[in-house]
């Protein structure tokens, strides 16, 4: 009866609501039952769902910023901007979305609305929009452009609402203005067709009445996954993906796929265990909610001209790729238009430079062919490889298959040459990914020793690349 009851609980959409398994069974089973149940025995450790699976995959997903700030020359708006000042006259999506496709990127998220309130589609809930411009005479959409731009390569389309308004008159009635945001995500989540991700912050204020709007996130939480089921949602409190706790470009060097919800509830929050939450995750975390590491190829979010030569360099870039996906997170990079509507050249090159230097660093693997041996012993393991001859190796790329949860605590990687062997990196999560850049070494067979495993540790991978 409990087994049936637990299959029955697992099939609740429990990510809907942000519940856990646990709280799940309690609605099932009522509060003194599910007590007597404690996490550990409970039939498996959280794991991805297909959409949050497809989202980590993916790698690189790049943040277009782009609004009245552009053309302001400001990073926060205040939403008294005139629309007319928006008027983007080589607005081309399409090389957007090329440059992204062409660099290896796999998704692209818009501001469709920051926090000045000024919307980049023809809304019907305020005047602050596009539709008050001179873009393409007043009948302009820049979201529907976007999303056009990015089917044509085949890019998947993301969108952030910026739930701070500092436009709209009804800020800080906060049942009034929570009805005016459901209307919003409405109009993005049935007029441009299937969205990958749903961006939220928790940037926050006072209306113009003088008080601080409070958010109904569960009810946007609750709306989007009507609207569009298979989006993965991004905030600090997820319920599918979080912040990564910083905008430098570095996940942490521990780093849990789990959560424990009740640490974070909401966004915006602040203190020491909310920082230690988004940064490292919860080995014993209830919900699966991987980290997003967002950072920008400029100093700034949005474009200003005075930035064109400080943007990172193409060593910068490929630092952050290996902090971020190496580090069992996903590269959010943030490329902001200029006022014309286009890429910067030189942020093109940069991503040019970025994809080149990658391609060349995992060009080599050097365990393609090999003997290949893992011994389980409980909740850690041993895995040899022996390759086909000394091989020079500068990279090494550990991997989980994480559709059946990540265990990983501690590990460490070993190479044998000439009969003696030498510890090459040690860590403590894996996850998706977790790479390491190491002295060039000439290695004949290769050791990953899990250490230690909150269970039985399957399916751990590893390859080596010439770099």
């Amino acid at each position: 009866m409990l087994r049936d009851l637990l299959k029955r609980t697992s099939d609740i959409e429990m990510n809907r609501y942000s519940l856990t398994r646990r709280d799940a069974l309690r609605l099932t089973l009522g509060a003194s039952l599910a007590r007597l149940i404690p996490f550990k025995l409970q039939a498996s450790r959280p794991v991805p769902s297909a959409s949050q699976l497809a989202w980590q995959r993916d790698e690189l997903a790049m943040f277009i910023h782009f609004g009245v700030n552009t053309f302001t020359n400001r990073e926060w708006g205040d939403g008294k901007e005139d629309p007319a000042i928006f008027n983007p006259t080589r607005l081309d999506a399409r090389q957007w979305a090329r440059v992204a496709r062409d660099a290896g990127f796999k998704a692209m998220v818009l501001t469709a609305k920051h926090h000045d309130g000024f919307c980049l589609w023809p809304t019907k809930t305020t005047r602050h929009s596009v539709a008050s411009s001179p873009f393409r005479g007043g009948n302009g959409d820049v979201v529907r452009e976007f999303v056009e731009a990015c089917r044509f390569e085949n890019l998947k389309v993301g969108l952030y609402c910026s739930p701070w308004d500092r436009n709209s008159p009804v800020y800080g009635d906060s049942a009034r203005y929570n009805d005016l945001f459901i209307e919003q995500l409405t109009e993005l989540l049935t007029q441009y067709g299937p969205v990958h991700e749903v961006w939220f912050d928790g940037a926050n204020g006072e209306g113009p009445n003088g008080k601080r709007q409070e958010y109904d996130w569960p009810r946007f939480w609750g709306h989007v996954r009507r609207l569009q089921p298979n989006a993965v949602m991004f905030s600090d409190a997820g319920p599918d993906i979080r912040w990564i706790g910083n905008e430098r470009g570095v996940a942490g060097d521990t780093n849990w796929s789990t959560q424990d919800p009740s640490v974070v509830t909401v966004p915006g929050m602040s203190g020491d265990a909310v920082m230690r939450m988004l940064q490292d995750g919860d080995p014993n975390g209830t919900v699966w909610r991987p980290g997003e590491t967002d950072v920008s190829i400029r100093p700034g979010w949005f474009y200003h001209p005075a930035e064109d030569a400080r943007v990172k360099s193409v060593d910068d870039l490929v630092e952050i790729y290996f902090t971020s996906v190496g580090r069992n997170s996903k590269l959010l990079l943030n490329v902001p238009p200029s006022p014309d509507g286009v890429l910067h050249d030189a942020d093109v090159s940069r991503l040019t430079g970025m994809r080149q230097r990658l391609n060349a660093l995992f060009a080599e693997n050097q365990t393609q062919i090999f003997r290949r041996s893992w011994r389980p012993t409980g909740r850690s393991g041993i895995l040899e490889l022996e390759l086909e001859g000394a091989r020079p190796v500068s990279i090494l790329d550990a991997r989980e298959d994480i559709t059946r949860g990540q265990v990983v605590a501690h590990y460490s990687i070993e190479a044998e040459n000439a009969g003696t062997w030498t510890t090459l990196a040690r860590g403590t999560t894996i996850g998706y990914r977790r790479l390491h850049r190491i002295p060039g070494v000439t290695v004949s067979r290769l050791r990953l020793t899990v250490e230690e495993g909150l269970a039985e540790p399957v399916d751990i991978s590893l390859r080596a690349w010439r770099g």
